[in-house]
């Protein structure tokens, strides 16, 4: 069994059920969560032949930002319960493999320390009903050294979880959330999502932190195209996980529609959602993804070998890429054309 298809199983034997049961579920009836991964593995690949691929290259750029790999880790929240160094050994982790970390504006750790541990990193931001809240954590990341701002665009509400037993909210530690906020200065009312949002948040987020905003939660063509023609840097083809609306596409079926709608606007186009091969990588940056995000593989590998586990996570999805890479007959990244995937 290769060692990322065991670290579910290995985490669930060290996490509490009610934790382990919020990393995995879906929203509602969970389709959307099942259906992730199988929707990757069904594409089929149309290599090319007699080609030299004696070298091959898979590094990249995402946003300006050298990486050694193509495979970014996703933001994701109450990482401490998994380890107790939570965002801190998340981030030495993402360092050692020379990626790009997401950090979630749920961070139970200060962005100062995960700065301070190593990566490269950009802020998920949720835009809350309380504007003030949202400008303090984007001023206090910008101070930090975020490089990048991630808008959540697919959470108005909150997605429907259908809970059977204790609940997170009653294992979870105090101080394990929101640790860039001064404790009890804002309400339950002031932290609710904000479902007012227009393309009109994205220019107000790149004049506050001055910084490139990604659009993440894009599953539709004129979605992306609308965010971009906003002032977008990209965009990240994303259903959340499959935690909001059940039923949404698979990121897998979206991200060509969305690519195609971007074609030619230099904008970068990212997903999250169901990788958990180097073959899947293949075929995300083959329909015109530049990179890829891990989500909870990554609180996987955290929460069974902590930072190590998370180097050794991207490292193994790395080689897998190159091998993979080699077998379609290219020599680099930039080698990938949506031909090579049967549609």
């Amino acid at each position: 069994m290769r060692w990322i298809d065991s670290l579910e199983e290995a985490a669930a034997e060290k996490l509490p059920e009610p934790l382990h049961r919020y990393f995995r579920q879906g929203s509602a009836g969970g389709i959307s969560v099942g259906e992730a991964v199988a929707a990757w593995s069904s594409y089929r690949f149309r290599p090319r032949v007699l080609t030299d691929v004696s070298t091959v290259d898979i590094s990249t750029t995402v946003l300006g930002t050298p990486v050694d790999l193509p495979v970014l880790v996703a933001p994701t929240t109450m990482q401490r319960q998994a380890d107790p160094d939570g965002e801190a050994a998340m981030s030495a982790g993402v360092a050692a493999a020379n990626s790009v970390l997401g950090v979630s504006s749920n961070a139970g750790t200060t962005f100062a320390d995960i700065g301070a541990a190593g990566a490269a990193w950009w802020l998920q931001i949720y835009v809350v009903k309380n504007r003030e809240v949202t400008v303090r954590m984007l001023d206090a990341a910008v101070a930090a050294g975020a490089r990048a701002v991630m808008l959540t665009a697919d959470t108005p509400v909150v997605g429907r979880k259908e809970d059977d037993g204790p609940t997170v909210w009653e294992v979870i530690q105090s101080g394990h959330l929101l640790a860039n906020l001064v404790a009890n200065d804002y309400t339950a009312d002031d932290l609710a999502k904000a479902d007012d949002l227009t393309p009109d948040v994205i220019g107000w987020l790149g004049e506050r932190t001055g910084l490139p905003v990604l659009v993440k939660g894009i599953l539709r063509g004129d979605d992306a195209k609308r965010c971009v023609d906003a002032g977008a840097a990209g965009v990240i083809v994303s259903n959340h996980g499959g935690r909001q609306l059940d039923g949404s596409i698979s990121t897998a079926r979206a991200l060509p529609e969305v690519a195609e709608a971007l074609a030619g606007t230099g904008a970068e186009v990212y997903v999250d959602g169901g990788i958990r091969r180097g073959e899947h990588v293949l075929a995300a940056l083959a329909l015109g993804a530049r990179a890829v995000f891990v989500g909870r593989p990554a609180l996987w590998a955290l929460s069974v070998g902590g930072s190590a586990g998370v180097t050794r996570l991207l490292g193994e999805l790395g080689a897998e890429f190159e091998h993979a890479l080699r077998l379609s007959g290219c020599r680099s990244i930039s080698d990938l054309t949506p031909d090579l995937v049967a549609r």
